[in-house]
């Protein structure tokens, strides 16, 4: 990486040798750029021995050497471009001396340039106006680049983004690329009045870096010719220092136009640095002045590009290079290069306090330093080898008297007038403990107010120590003592850091009012200092207690009253109520009002003393018996306040205080009452609302045992009358001495009564193909019986329910849809009629049992295995159905058929049974029935 150039030149008293070394800019510290031993030829101990250093004229070293390894490294960083600028190579000389015996060798290190810079514009925005006649091939030069890396890393070339009507032309010239805008179509104001690109300069580094800047193209009418300057490049030349204001040199362009398309303005286009706050030009006539400070030390010379515009935006620029010449006007450089801000206040006389180097740029006697400290400083300077100084202290220090010195150096040069420099250093005495801590007051009084919440904090409590940062760090810390038998800690506590005392629980000023303690200060040395302080707390009452009422004593026995004459003049003392506050001050001043009185004009309570006197002539009108309400407040903030009840008694004689007495048990007695007649109303609603929730309890009760009952029906005996949605599904069989056995189901069959029902087609009686009836089935679980056997006539062969005499509800009326007698119930059955039915079917059991003899069907007979076709009667003539009132009858028209199947029974002479007489209690449920 690095090229050794290695040049010996021996003598006889000392050897010279040059050695050239490359490194890019911007190296790391610490990097290697050579190893001087190895390339010198010489010893690492001879390095030693030889106290090899490096020696440079520069007020900034960029390379260390490395004695125990031989090497050179960088030391700082290295900008090539702050270092050198524009001039290549550049490179950095000094030289490194050896003793014993003496050598010199000159070092150059040549700064390699790499690409840590883009390309720059001046202007982040170009603004042309340009006319629409302007000629295809027109120029317009565009602002240049600043890229100040070198070489090839510096500024290559131009872009311009791609457009209709210009293209971009890159030429070079001595002091860099610059770019130009040429037309290469018509421009058109009307078809596109502005145009806007960028400019993008690139250079050659790797990676490549670029700058863009924009580009606003205003399209003007009819301007057709540019200005033109008379030279390409203009030189100048100003002594530095020069006055503001200096004339300077003078371009001058021309413009073949006339009129405001020929008046042309100067402005500078492209200035580098910071030359446009050193240069300004006057934009009518083209003239350069001096605005700013001109240093020659800063920049030797300044390239300006000059613009020249016309009104209808045409241009043209020159270059104007303005060289610096120089004078005497460097002042001496103070560089410090060690310095020790921090010196003990126990440091001796003669300690080196900084070492620093003076360097004046000027040569001759321009260059002759002398150096001075500012007076009544305890310091002196001397010299221990050529531009180095060092900076001694005189005296000793005390840190509490002077913290800190502010020493300024002052470095004079021999110029004619002579000019000068300083340099300030600000020395800081580091702190030893020798104060102790101080309060700001040896005994502090604390006044706070009783009951304080616990944790409250009372007072903070300062000492300042004089010394330093630990030694001034001051803890507090209570001092062990007793309080009335107490513990001063279990009163109070302190926080050490800070000094707040806090009070460790809540004070009651009538227990205890003031009391004292002791605090120590200690600070943070070693060994600590401590002081003492005294700490008097006084407690401040408060308005806690209310006051308390001596006279008249409140007792809960007798009423005891005052007596006042009805003779009584105005002013006559009645009593007087004795109270007292065991608070003090203003929240112990009582006042007395009162508050209710039965006679209002009559009394007044005397505000300070208490005293009740009468304030007016007692009349024989007064009532005999007076009560009095008498307030008492105190004076605190907010006041409380007591109330006492005084009886007085206007009358002449002491028998008036019974009747008071009875007044008062007349007034317990009627408060009695009272409380009683509430809780009466109490008991009253509270059994009203029970008598309304039992009443609704039975209801529902009721309406519940209604619908399991009306569910239920299934389970109870056969009731003789037809419940809701039954049909008649029994044949009307007409055989002689034989029951008619009909069954009834729901058509709903969860509702059914029965828990077998014979299908419709198995008839118990059916009719041959002869016309005589024959008996098919006889199921005994499905049969039911009448409850009397009558004799009947000989049946007619066809016989049948007239239309109005089918089965059905009592009172049924017929409908278009349903036929008389046929149709469902309209209404489930009531509770009553249930009951009704259940008493009719347990007559009609009873009857027929005492009825039917032994051979004939009961009951108990007809479910008996013995039960045969000659025991069933005739019910041919007539039949009766419970719960209906149809009943069948012979039809006389039809001819009779004798029965042939079976032989005839005998016939016995039997009487339809009259209907009972109704008892009012079955005629009562019938009219209930009806009216439901």
């Amino acid at each position: 990486m690095m090229n050794a150039f290695l040049f010996i030149i021996l003598s006889s008293c000392f050897v010279t040798g040059q050695i050239r070394y490359s490194v890019p800019e911007e190296t790391k510290k610490g990097s290697l750029i050579g190893n001087i031993a190895q390339d010198l030829g010489l010893d690492l101990k001879r390095l030693q021995t030889g106290r090899a250093r490096i020696v440079s004229g520069e007020s900034m070293q960029y390379a260390e050497l490395k004695q125990d390894k031989g090497t050179l490294v960088v030391k700082e960083r290295i900008d090539r471009e702050e270092l050198c600028g524009d001039i290549t190579p550049c490179s950095i000389g000094f030289e490194i001396i050896l003793e014993n015996p003496i050598e010199l060798h000159r070092i150059i290190i040549e700064v390699l340039d790499v690409n840590d810079h883009p390309p720059t514009f001046q202007k982040g925005h170009l603004n042309f106006e340009i006319s629409e006649s302007a000629l295809l091939g027109s120029r317009f030069v565009l602002d240049s680049a600043d890229d100040p890396d070198a070489e090839q890393n510096s500024l290559q070339s131009y872009f311009l983004t791609p457009n209709d009507y210009f293209v971009l032309k890159v030429h070079s010239n001595p002091d860099g690329k610059y770019a130009e805008m040429v037309i290469q179509k018509a421009l058109d104001r009307e078809e596109q009045p502005t145009l806007s690109l960028k400019l993008i300069a690139v250079d050659g580094g790797n990676p490549q870096k670029s700058g863009t800047v924009n580009i606003d193209v205003t399209v003007l009418d009819v301007n057709d010719n540019a200005p033109v300057f008379n030279q390409t490049v203009y030189r100048a030349s100003v002594v530095e220092n020069t006055s503001k204001g200096t004339y300077i040199t003078r371009v001058n362009a021309t413009d073949a136009d006339s009129g405001s398309n020929g008046e042309i303005t100067f402005c500078f286009s492209k200035i580098k640095g910071n030359a446009v706050d050193i240069f300004s030009i006057d934009e009518n006539s083209g003239m350069v002045y001096v605005k700013g400070q001109v240093d020659y030390e800063k920049d030797k010379k300044y390239e300006i590009r000059v613009e020249a515009k016309d009104q209808g935006g045409l241009t043209d620029s020159c270059k104007i290079i303005i060289e610096v010449l120089d004078v005497n006007d460097n002042e001496p450089v103070i560089t410090i290069m060690s310095f020790s801000t921090f010196v003990s206040e126990d440091s001796p006389p003669g300690t080196t306090v900084a070492v620093f180097k003076i360097k004046d740029y000027d040569s001759d006697v321009n260059g002759l330093v002398t150096c001075s400290v500012n007076e009544g400083m305890p310091f002196e300077i001397r010299s221990s080898i050529s531009d180095y100084y060092n900076l001694i202290s005189e005296a000793y220090f005390d840190r509490e008297t002077v913290p800190e010195y502010n020493v300024t150096i002052t470095a004079t040069d021999s110029g004619s007038p002579p000019l000068s420099s300083s340099a300030t250093l600000r020395l800081t005495i580091s702190d030893v403990n020798d104060n102790a801590p101080l309060f700001e007051m040896q005994t502090y009084s604390v006044y706070f107010p009783e009951n304080n919440a616990p944790g409250l904090s009372l007072f903070t409590v300062s000492a300042r120590d004089s010394d330093w940062h630990q030694n001034s760090r001051v803890s507090y810390f209570l001092v062990e003592q007793q309080i009335d038998g107490t513990p001063v800690t279990s009163l109070v506590s302190i926080n050490a850091e800070t000094g707040v005392l806090q009070a460790r629980h809540s004070f009651d000023y009538e227990q205890l009012k003031r009391f004292t303690f002791y605090i120590t200060a200690q600070d943070g040395g070693s060994p600590p200092l401590t002081s003492n302080a005294t700490i008097h707390i006084f407690i401040q009452d408060q308005n806690d207690n209310t006051p308390q009422i001596l006279y008249p004593v409140q007792t809960g026995g007798s009423m005891v009253a005052e007596i006042v004459s009805r003779s009584a003049e105005v002013g006559y003392l009645v009593t007087k109520v004795v109270a007292v506050d065991v608070d003090s001050g203003q929240n112990a001043w009582l006042s007395y009002k009162l508050q209710k009185a039965t006679d209002r004009a009559l009394f007044e309570v005397g505000l300070q003393n208490g005293e009740i006197r009468t304030v007016r002539q007692v009349t024989d009108k007064d009532a005999v018996k007076q009560k009095l309400t008498v307030i008492v407040e105190d004076n605190g903030q907010p006041s409380r306040s007591a109330t006492v009840n005084i009886n007085v008694a206007v009358a002449d004689t002491p028998e008036a205080l019974t009747e008071f007495t009875d007044i008062e048990h007349n007034y317990e007695y009627n408060d009695s009452l009272t409380f009683y007649l509430v809780l009466a109303l109490i008991i009253v609603s509270f059994l009203f609302i029970a008598t309304i929730i039992a009443i609704l309890s039975v209801k529902c009760y009721r309406w519940r045992r209604e619908r399991m009952f009306y569910k239920s029906t299934g389970n109870l005996p056969v009731i003789p009358y037809y419940p809701p949605l039954y049909a008649d599904v029994g044949g009307t069989g007409t055989l002689q001495h034989m029951y008619n056995y009909e069954t009834y189901r729901t058509t709903d069959s969860r509702k059914s009564d029965v828990k077998y029902a014979r299908p419709s087609a198995e008839s118990i009686i059916s009719l041959g193909t002869a016309g005589t009836q024959t008996l098919t089935h006889a199921k005994k679980d499905n049969l039911t019986s009448d409850s009397e056997h009558q004799q009947q006539k000989p049946p007619n062969a066809d016989w049948r329910f007239n239309q109005n005499q089918r089965p059905g509800p009592s009172g049924a009326a017929a409908t278009p849809d349903v036929p008389m007698g046929t149709g469902p119930w309209p209404n489930p059955p009531t509770e009553a009629e249930q009951l009704q039915a259940l008493m009719a079917a347990a007559n009609e059991v009873s009857e027929a049992t005492n009825t039917l003899g032994p051979g004939t069907m009961g009951l108990s007979t007809r479910y008996s295995p013995q039960f045969t076709l000659q025991h069933v009667p005739d019910y041919r003539q007539n039949v009766y159905i419970p719960g209906s009132t149809a009943t069948l009858s012979a039809n006389p028209q039809q001819p009779q058929q004798p029965p042939q199947a079976l032989p005839a029974p005998q016939v016995t002479s039997a009487q339809v049974e009259p209907p009972k007489p109704q008892t009012p209690a079955s005629k009562k449920k019938i009219t209930k029935k009806e009216k439901k």
